[in-house]
């Protein structure tokens, strides 16, 4: 039996056909419902090599093994079709369900990294680990729920940036890592949340998912903003002081990274307020250099921030599933898997999509 699958090979993404997985032990085989086309998919097309090199430098682990084909897709929902070989039938054929990308095996796998042998959601079909399947809600379509996994880093990357009710957070791009920031941000009634991004169509979304002060910063620098509306008159509500910035009347500030682009950490740097904790949460494939005088002498908290915890997945799926977390705007396209190709190219155009969403039955 074979499926549709959209392959990476040779630094490009094709339509082929290719074998149904077979679930392993504790695994089961899933028809793939729903996929978002991510970020880090499209530096994996173009940057296979670096990645899968930076990976084994940092980890000592592999990846995905680039002179291979791959089947990408990590954001995902899906539909149980029958479970595999020493698995507890936990979840009935028909049961929609998300899960973390991993497969759960002796040498694991980073789902939407792996083979044809262990595809991601840019397939008909996935082999899940049943143990950490979650079913999705009734009430909470199969699109939304798609989207769990990259909310998931944005209620990771807020997670690491510890902020306090009274701390005014700052999120420089408006991609749909920072636009699903603005979604946790507003979520936990945390603000005014300043947002800034080049694209029109992007501060447009950020408007729409809550953020109080969107500025192109062509026009308008956001550490202004920020000082227009941090500023206050009671000492107890100021920010952390230091002996090179002692009288500082304004509230905290985090400024969270999302672009993901060399220099952008150093432009972060120079612009943020003193004492600002930084969260990186944009991944830059390439070599950056930054000025550590500006963080020292501001005495910033560098904070890098990367995929979440099981439990704040789970986390994500319940705020989904009670409409507490708003996720519908950022998806702007829906695409078969004979669409992804062209859907890729053209998330090089900010104004075209933020989300794109791989409907293989369509």
């Amino acid at each position: 039996m074979t499926m549709q699958a959209v392959i990476l090979q040779n630094g490009g993404l094709e339509l082929a056909e290719v074998p149904i997985p077979v679930p392993g032990p504790g695994e089961v085989l899933v028809r793939t419902l729903a996929n978002g086309i991510c970020g880090s998919d499209l530096h994996c097309v173009t940057h296979s090599h670096e990645l899968a090199a930076g990976v084994r430098a940092v980890t000592g682990g592999d990846l995905l093994d680039p002179d291979r084909p791959v089947v990408l897709g990590h954001e995902f929902c899906a539909e149980v079709v029958r479970n595999g070989p020493g698995t507890e039938g936990t979840f009935a054929p028909g049961t929609r369900v998300v899960s973390p990308p991993m497969l759960a095996r002796p040498v694991p796998v980073n789902l939407g990294f792996g083979g044809v042998e262990a595809p991601g959601g840019y397939a008909e079909y996935m082999v899940l680990t049943e143990a950490l399947l979650m079913p999705v809600p009734d009430g909470l379509t199969s699109e939304v729920a798609s989207l769990t996994e990259p909310l998931a880093v944005a209620l990771h990357a807020v997670n690491r940036g510890a902020l306090g009710d009274d701390d005014v957070p700052i999120v420089i791009g408006c991609g749909p890592i920072g636009l699903a920031v603005i979604s946790v941000l507003k979520m936990r009634g945390i603000g005014p949340v300043i947002a800034a991004d080049f694209s029109p169509a992007r501060r447009a979304l950020a408007a729409e998912l809550g953020a109080d002060i969107v500025v192109d910063p062509r026009e308008h620098s956001p550490y202004d903003s920020w000082h227009e509306v941090a500023a206050v008159d009671d000492p107890a509500r100021y920010g952390r002081q230091t002996a090179l910035f002692p009288t500082l009347p304004f509230r905290p500030s985090v400024v969270f990274e999302c672009v993901g682009v060399p220099g952008v950490i150093q432009q972060v740097l120079a612009g943020a307020p003193a004492c600002s904790r930084v969260v990186v949460a944009g991944l830059c494939m390439a070599e950056d250099r930054f000025l550590p005088t500006f963080g020292v002498l501001k005495e910033i908290d560098l904070v890098f921030s990367l995929y979440y915890t099981v439990e704040e997945f789970a986390q994500t799926l319940a705020h989904l599933a009670a409409g507490e977390l708003r996720a519908e705007p950022l998806i702007t396209s829906q695409v078969g898997l004979d669409g992804v190709v062209d859907a890729c190219r053209g998330l090089s155009d900010p104004e075209k999509d933020a989300k794109v969403l791989i409907v293989p039955a369509r």
